[in-house]
């Protein structure tokens, strides 16, 4: 690893990288900054992950550091290799890469054994015989001191050979545990005695049954750091009480020490973080699956169409900060959009369609129009796309008996068609039962193709539309936020009662131009006029599916230009 010198130390951005630039400057660990992102294996990774990710992984390289993989995979009762598989997906998806520095708390096993038999030598550690419930009233409350267990002073010679005894199989799950022995009295509560390992016998998904007891987080995630010599060892504030006994473990046995720092995880407006909560979303149906668009799991994210580039972006602006707060789900949307701006060709599509029949256009004739594919980017050039005597046009921007500030289509009004021509509703054709408007029948004006009348004249509205001999019927399906509320079940106390009952609208009658047909899943693009989408994995040849990724309206952007012109003054 790189050692740097104090003229290559990165400027730091927040109080995390001031802390490192420090202890670069001040030959701190040999001015070597490794660091790691130690999910458990026991769900699929969120957003919030995300952030832990960008920040270990950007800080390693800033630093021209390193960053480990390292799973927590130290209660097999609820670990499988199916979510190590996803969250190995979901860093590399993100951008990042660990190399050869993959790592498990299992590896460690036989070694952690090790380092808790040193603590029993030491009188640091002891059997205790307490039943869970037990455990609990002894330890008293925030306000009250803990009592001490009566296997507290075990011999250590005793306190030995159970221990090994309870490696062996000797004794029923949950029967006895190996605790610290540091103070019951102490106002922290983790440093109450706390238990070290347990017995368990449940089948590892990777040391099959070679073990039936396993370490406790707070030990294994420690020891694992100085094994690894982690130099900074970042987490989320809720290991902030946590530190203390991070720090008793290792100075007890004297072993290389990394220091803990802590950061606010990120909560974010109209979800939920909660793996025990989306587990519920998942397991009572609510959702269809830990990769549903409308889940914050990456894999959700991902396969909405969300980019790696502004999961980055978003990461970077909502910054590092020691205190908690909840982000708006508008600015990751504005990141979205901004990223999604750039990089996703335009085309058309129409969600909701209304034949429109051009009655003065040849019958059997078709042309081909220029489209630009992208304004953003010159360089993605152009498109053909084609025109003919019977298009589709979205549903709502017809109205028969228009309000005063509705300019689209309208019984005598005329309107540009994009890339085409100026047309002019002349009448309408109704359903004979139900009444309603299933066709319009219009003119065009042959000399304004293009888009544009050479006469000068102006029209104040532009539509997108699909050519109904070449058009390819679609799936669209419009995701809304899944919860209604801010923060859910904050006033109910149940964040199941907030879901929205609109999260997911599905249109399976669409329409989009010939030239997305077996587009491949995850491509994106800007449904002019509508928002973005992307292919979904349901998508076959003959009907692609497409998720909205991001409606085109974007409240955060007027917010951040406010923000900005408020900052000049």
């Amino acid at each position: 690893m790189k050692q740097m010198n104090n003229s290559e130390v990165p400027k730091p951005s927040d109080f995390i990288r001031e802390i490192i630039t420090e202890d670069v400057r001040n030959n701190k660990y040999d001015s070597r900054v490794h660091t790691r992102f130690p999910p458990e294996p026991n769900g699929y990774l969120h957003i919030g992950h995300a952030k832990s990710i960008c920040l270990n992984f950007g800080v390693a390289a800033e630093f021209g550091g390193l960053c480990n993989l390292r799973f927590d995979d130290t209660n097999p009762s609820k670990e499988e290799s199916e979510y190590v598989e996803s969250i190995k997906e979901d860093v590399r998806w993100l951008g990042f890469d660990w190399g050869d520095r993959m790592f498990y708390a299992s590896d460690y096993f036989e070694q952690l054994y090790q380092f808790a038999t040193e603590l029993i030598k030491k009188g640091k550690a002891y059997v205790c015989d307490l039943s869970p419930e037990q455990m609990r009233e002894f330890r008293g409350t925030l306000t009250a001191p803990g009592r001490e267990s009566p296997y507290r002073d075990r011999p250590v010679e005793e306190n030995l050979g159970l221990f090994q005894r309870m490696r062996a199989g000797g004794f029923p799950d949950g029967s006895r545990t190996l605790r610290a022995k540091i103070d019951m009295t102490s106002g922290n509560i983790n440093m109450r005695d706390p238990v070290i390992y347990r017995i368990m016998r449940a089948s590892h998904h990777r040391t099959g049954d070679r073990w039936c007891i396993y370490p406790m987080y707070d030990f294994a995630h420690c020891f694992s750091d100085s094994l690894e010599r982690i130099t900074h060892s970042i987490c989320t504030l809720e290991f902030e009480d946590h530190r203390p006994l991070y720090d008793w473990f290792l100075d007890q046995l004297g072993v290389y020490h990394p220091q803990q720092i802590e950061f606010a995880r990120l909560n974010l407006g109209h979800t939920v973080l909660s793996k025990r909560k989306l587990i519920q979303l998942v397991g009572e149906g609510h959702v269809k699956g830990w990769d549903d668009p409308r889940m914050p799991t990456i894999a959700g994210i991902r396969r909405r169409g969300y980019t790696p580039e502004a999961i980055r972006n978003f990461c970077d602006r909502i910054g590092v900060a020691k205190r908690d707060s909840t982000v708006d789900m508008g600015l990751l949307e504005f990141c979205v959009r901004e990223d999604l701006n750039r990089r996703a060709p335009r085309v058309m599509a129409v969600l909701r369609p209304l034949r429109v029949v051009i009655e003065n256009y040849p019958e059997g004739k078709d042309e081909e129009l220029d489209a630009v594919n992208n304004p953003e980017d010159p360089a993605m050039g152009t498109r053909k796309v084609p025109f003919s005597r019977v298009l589709y046009i979205e549903r709502d921007d017809f109205r028969e008996d228009p309000p005063k500030q509705f300019f689209r289509l309208a019984p005598g009004r005329e309107v540009r068609l994009r890339y085409a021509y100026f047309i002019t509703c002349t009448g309408v054709v109704r359903d004979e039962n139900t009444g309603e408007v299933v066709e319009l029948r219009c003119t065009y004006d042959p000399a304004t193709r293009g888009g544009d009348a050479p006469d000068g004249r102006k029209v104040k509205a532009t539509l997108h539309w699909v050519s109904a001999a070449h058009a390819v019927g679609a799936e669209a399906r419009l995701y809304n936020a899944l919860f209604t509320k801010e923060n859910p079940g904050e006033e109910s106390g149940d964040f199941k009662t907030d879901i929205n009952p609109d999260s997911l609208e599905t249109l399976e009658n669409c329409f989009v131009e010939p030239g997305l047909a077996g587009a491949a899943p995850g491509s994106r693009y800007q449904f002019e006029r509508l928002g973005y989408f992307c292919v979904d994995p349901d998508s076959s040849v003959d009907k692609p599916v497409f998720n909205r990724i991001v409606t085109l309206k974007d409240t955060w952007a007027k917010v951040e230009k406010t923000i900005k012109g408020e900052a000049k003054k």
